[in-house]
């Protein structure tokens, strides 16, 4: 047989091959050809170009070039939302939609934008207003740790007209501080967002060398369990509820709601509960502003407790969240936890305030270079020795045989430029030239030179410094919101409502909440199991529903409780092989 009998072409191309298996009847289908190619390269560019933010900054590339933008357009002033989002086109080719609404999001949490308008409450799950209406501009926090410019690493855009940064230089665990989430093709991420103060302590502590742990905090608040947080990896699953307490005998209060729900999903959760029966309100009231107040009002004779462990058994209030640390690193998705995050982010920003203080000090000391050098060439009247000179190259030569008794204190030798800029210097500075004032810059530039070498000396107690400033400078009122707690399963059975009635017919062996016209067995909800024995000695567990057929001669039947411990069921069963 042709060995390609079994591939199917189109358009010349082999795009996937048929293997069967006649083991186990299936057809294993492999993609092949530009198929392979494509599927991969759309892969690769949806893991890496939108989905995943890298590990280096905690930014996707949409938000890195919006950060980018509002850095070029920045003067102090708002911007248009639209104009930033116009502006980063010119590095993000994929439309004003997603530009906007991660620019929304990025706002939304009050950390790198200072916004001013409409820009939608995470708590109703209202939007924004249209980017025309509303305006943005860099925070102080931003300024600070997201740019240096000098220690950024630049690459061409997308159409080569300009330069944007691979990564920001952020000195800051900023993708902890944030979150993440996004989804590509296989793939997915989820970093739950951390309390910016205790970022900085568990900072400190791996400067230190000390243990630390780290635990979500979540912007809307609430009570969360984080008894199987796993360190942010995959399997790990955190608890959130709601914060719900008691106002009044028949009034409930929810001030802080899950993350990931807003109060219109909420409210809409538990009316839908109602309808179905499985609890009982009396009505809701929404006064939700700036902080969430939902008011639950009870039907008299319901139980406020009871109410409450249902709220959290049948609706939104309680929602359970799977962490998954995913980034990107070298060009590759990297699994991992939330304190190697750290940890990576810690040393990353002890590296890039090195490697400031290192391009701050080679400035410090050109400068303190430049000036010694001028202080010589006016002091001892070195520029008179060009008066003479008819060409350029004597000039040079001049200038260079003049200064050489005067250089050996010098840190380094004296170039070429360094002897152009002299003679660039003009005659009115010359003549008004002070040496004492010269010489307190050149004392204050070593002292400062002096400085930043004792910060090279001790750059761990210097990034330890970095650290608590920013938490002096921005710390405040950024103090936990989400208050951890381990909680019980709630049980569905102990606080659903049986609001309706459970029949059987005994002789034709059909049990439901139908059967009207036959026995009545006892009040049920629809989540109950029943327990039914038959004559012939047969015993089954199933589902409350409209109307089922379990046997004929029904002996025994009734709501199965697992925890009544009162009600025991004995069977007594023969051996067949014995």
């Amino acid at each position: 047989m042709n060995e390609d009998e079994n591939i199917v072409p189109f358009e010349g191309e082999h795009f996937y091959e048929k293997q069967d298996n006649p083991e186990s009847g299936d057809t294993i289908t492999k993609v092949t050809g530009m198929y392979k190619d494509w599927f991969l390269d759309y892969a690769s560019y949806v893991i890496l170009e939108r989905a995943v933010p890298a590990i280096e900054d905690g930014f996707k590339p949409v938000q890195r070039r919006i950060m980018h933008s509002l850095k070029e357009l920045d003067d102090g002033r708002y911007n248009k939302v639209a104009n930033v989002v116009g502006h980063t086109m010119q590095y993000h080719p994929h439309g004003d939609a997603s530009i906007g609404d991660a620019m929304v999001q990025i706002g939304q949490k009050d950390l790198l934008i200072d916004t001013q308008g409409n820009w939608g409450n995470i708590l109703t799950g209202d939007g924004a207003a249209a980017s025309r209406y509303i305006e943005a501009r860099l925070s102080k926090f931003a300024l600070e740790v997201l740019y240096s410019p000098k220690i950024t690493t630049w690459q061409a855009s997308y159409d080569g007209r300009r330069n944007e940064p691979v990564n920001l230089p952020v000195k800051f665990p900023l993708l902890l501080a944030q979150g993440a989430e996004g989804i590509a093709v296989g793939l997915s991420t989820k970093v739950l967002p951390h309390n910016f103060n205790e970022l900085i302590e568990a900072s400190i502590k791996v400067l230190k060398k000390k243990p630390f742990t780290l635990f979500p905090d979540f912007p809307t608040g609430g009570i969360a369990d984080i008894s199987n947080y796993n360190d942010g990896m995959r399997g790990g699953r955190v608890r959130v509820r709601a914060k719900i307490s008691q106002l009044d005998k028949s009034t409930l209060v929810i001030t802080q709601i899950p993350f990931s729900t807003n109060t219109s999903t909420l409210i809409d959760s538990i009316l839908k509960a109602n309808e179905k029966g499985k609890i009982k309100i009396k009505k809701i009231e929404d006064n939700t502003a700036a902080e969430v107040e939902i008011l639950i009002h009870l039907p008299a004779g319901v139980s406020p407790d009871k109410t409450i462990d249902a709220l959290f058994a049948f609706t939104a209030c309680e929602t359970s969240v799977a962490p998954l640390g995913c980034v990107i690193e070298s060009h590759k998705p990297y699994f991992v936890g939330v304190s190697d995050m750290l940890r990576i982010s810690t040393n990353r920003t002890v590296d890039l305030l090195k490697r400031e203080l290192e391009i701050q000090l080679d400035e410090l000391e050109e400068q303190w270079h430049f000036l010694s050098l001028e202080r010589i060439f006016i002091e001892n009247r070195i520029y008179r020795l060009i008066e003479e000179e008819e060409t350029w190259e004597g000039v040079i030569r001049a200038i260079d045989e003049g200064l050489k008794p005067f250089t050996k204190h010098l840190k380094r030798e004296v170039t070429e430029d360094d002897i152009v800029r002299l003679t660039e210097i003009r005659i009115k500075r010359i003549s008004k030239f002070d040496i004492d004032k010269a010489q307190e810059k050149i004392e204050a530039l070593e002292g400062e030179i002096e400085q930043v070498k004792h910060h090279l000396d001790n750059l761990i107690d210097y990034a330890i410094d970095y650290f608590q400033s920013l938490r002096e400078k921005y710390g405040k009122g950024r103090e936990r919101k989400t208050e951890l707690r381990s909680f019980d399963n709630i049980e569905a059975t102990k606080v659903v409502l049986r609001n309706t009635k459970l029949y059987v017919n005994r002789e034709e062996g059909f049990i439901g909440t139908g059967l009207k016209k036959d026995e009545y067995v006892a009040d049920c909800s629809d989540i109950d199991d029943v327990i039914v024995f038959l004559r012939d000695g047969n015993m089954m567990v199933t589902k409350v529903d409209v109307k089922t057929f379990v046997g004929k001669d029904i002996i025994h039947v009734a709501v199965f409780d697992k925890n009544d411990k009162r009600t025991i069921y004995n069977m007594i069963y023969r051996d067949m092989y014995n």
